[in-house]
């Protein structure tokens, strides 16, 4: 027998050109969905970071009211670095809030804060006012 016979196995060494463009074309779509993926995460922290910056802008609003008499069935409005905001104060009307004189009623508050990108974020909350009756 002669040196130079083919084995059986040696068709089976290394890659073929269609083998090699399937794993190439397996590792683009894995990379692609990667990538996709990172965009979108990307897209979502800046998402938060701007929703943070609004309720930091209506905490800095809110911190800067005047006091519980001086709110009564007011209106305010104004902008703090670039943020436009609207206060309305009203008194809270419902079925089961007594109208009874008594020292404190409820009153509502709505605040409505405008970012520079046009979103908005409302905040309604309910604080006790003090009418003066003992």
């Amino acid at each position: 027998m002669s040196r130079w016979n083919r084995q059986e196995n040696s068709d089976s060494r290394g890659f073929t050109l269609l083998e090699s463009l399937v794993a190439l074309t397996v590792l683009m779509i894995a990379l692609s969905a990667i990538a996709g993926l990172s965009e979108s995460s990307l897209r979502t922290g800046i998402s938060v970071e701007r929703r943070v910056a609004e309720i930091e802008k209506a905490r800095q609003i809110l911190a800067s009211l005047p006091s519980r008499g001086a709110l009564a069935n007011l209106n305010q409005s104004g902008e703090m670095a670039g943020y436009v905001w609207r206060l309305d104060a009203k008194p809270f009307r419902a079925d089961f809030v007594s109208r009874a004189q008594t020292r404190w009623m409820p009153e509502t508050i709505v605040l409505t804060v405008e970012g520079p990108s046009g979103a908005k974020l409302s905040f309604d909350m309910i604080r006790l006012v003090s009418t003066g009756a003992k």
